[in-house]
């Protein structure tokens, strides 16, 4: 008699593992895919919302770098600023935000600061003590478009190789779904 009770413990065990596994499973694989989905979802609205607002940022962009050129550079309290602004014309090769001419309306070279500068030193192709008291084409930056062309295209050359890698990672998340639903769907038919 206890050998039978023993056996039909083990066997309601087994049955209750199994069921038990079966809901863990589910769960699981329901979450899974759910999880994968919402940042799915999540990174298709960053894409479109990205897209969409480039010419936005483009804009501003345009409107503050200019002002930001002419009116904080080389000003007591903005030293952060005018170092970004000359490594900005050092690393693109430009002068001014459109061109070289915006540094006339400057406050910079209007003050007597610039010591008879017509751009700062860092619009200089090689850089030395006054060097932007002459703004010949042989010796500074003459970009068509300025620096907000070349930032621009930087910023539109690495959007590329962004968006690349954010498409190659929602393929590899859809084929994640995709495998999912098909585990779900062999486990739903055989449950063990």
């Amino acid at each position: 008699m206890s050998a039978v009770y023993k056996d039909d413990q083990e066997d309601w065990l087994t049955v209750c593992l199994k069921y038990l596994l079966f809901v863990f499973n589910f769960l699981f694989w329901s979450q899974y895919f759910s999880c994968l989905l919402l940042i799915f979802l999540i990174e298709l609205v960053a894409g479109v919302l990205a897209y969409v607002y480039y010419q936005r940022l483009s804009e501003e962009l345009k409107q503050h770098l200019n002002h930001t050129m002419t009116e904080n550079y080389a000003q007591p309290g903005k030293e952060s600023i005018t170092l970004a602004v000359n490594r900005l014309q050092q690393d693109f090769k430009c002068c001014g935000s459109n061109n070289s001419h915006d540094w006339m309306q400057s406050v910079y070279i209007s003050s007597g600061q610039a010591e008879l500068r017509v751009v700062p030193d860092s619009c200089c192709k090689t850089i030395t003590p006054y060097c932007g008291k002459r703004d010949h084409p042989s010796n500074i930056y003459k970009v068509e478009g300025g620096c907000i062309t070349k930032l621009e295209q930087f910023l539109a050359d690495h959007l590329l190789v962004i968006g690349a890698v954010g498409i190659g990672v929602a393929c590899l998340q859809i084929c994640g779904m995709v495998f999912t639903c098909c585990l779900y769907k062999r486990i739903k038919m055989d449950p063990y």
